[in-house]
């Protein structure tokens, strides 16, 4: 398992990695202004067990097959890019707070634990936190799996706290134009969140 020493590092970096601003926080707290904290829960139980999920499989092999064949994992780049372009694209035109002048709806369990797997940061944490926290030995697994649920664990008050932002700000949205204006602005932001990710890839010849 991992070493009890490492348990607090692993901890504030899980948080660190999980509350700060990318595609899930961002889609989180637009699905609390758009529709609420309650018809949320299901994108954020997706988020919280879809990642560890993620972790899991990643750290016991998935992982290495991309090290063997890359051109999966760019494949798999090029489809998160489209897949979150067409995210912004239906964010920005969201259009009612109550739901009434729209077809939107919030993420399924299902599409939220999915959309960890095209997510680029989703990758950049899992992939960091095996190297940074688990070693190659006979206790690896277990490492892996302790790494899941310490993300599993402090990814609850991420979401929470970006769900509950959202809901708490919905009140100011109550006219039309407001909220295209902060969907807009969201899924510009849901953008921009690509190019930390994307920039390395991007840059090479």
């Amino acid at each position: 398992m991992v070493d009890m020493v490492f348990l607090a590092p692993l901890a504030l970096f899980a948080f660190t990695a999980s509350a700060t601003p990318g595609p899930n926080v961002l889609m989180l707290a637009a699905s609390g202004v758009n529709f609420g904290f309650k018809r949320t829960i299901p994108h954020m139980m997706g988020i919280v067990i879809g990642f560890p999920v993620m972790i899991i499989l990643v750290g016991l092999g998935l992982g290495e097959m991309f090290e063997r064949v890359p051109l999966l994992h760019q494949i798999l780049k090029v489809i998160g890019v489209a897949y979150l372009l067409w995210l912004a694209w239906k964010i920005a035109n969201a259009a009612s707070v109550s739901g009434d002048k729209t077809t939107a709806r919030p993420f399924t369990f299902l599409q939220a634990a999915g959309f960890q797997w095209v997510n680029p940061k989703a990758w950049i944490m899992a992939v960091s936190a095996i190297a940074t926290f688990a070693t190659l030995d006979s206790a690896f697994a277990g490492q892996v799996m302790m790494i899941a649920a310490v993300f599993g664990l402090v990814g609850i008050p991420s979401v929470i706290i970006w769900a509950g932002f959202g809901t708490g700000i919905r009140h100011y949205f109550k006219s039309e134009r407001h909220l295209r204006l902060f969907n807009r602005t969201m899924a510009l932001l849901l953008v921009a969140s690509l190019i930390p990710s994307f920039w390395p890839w991007v840059m090479e010849p």
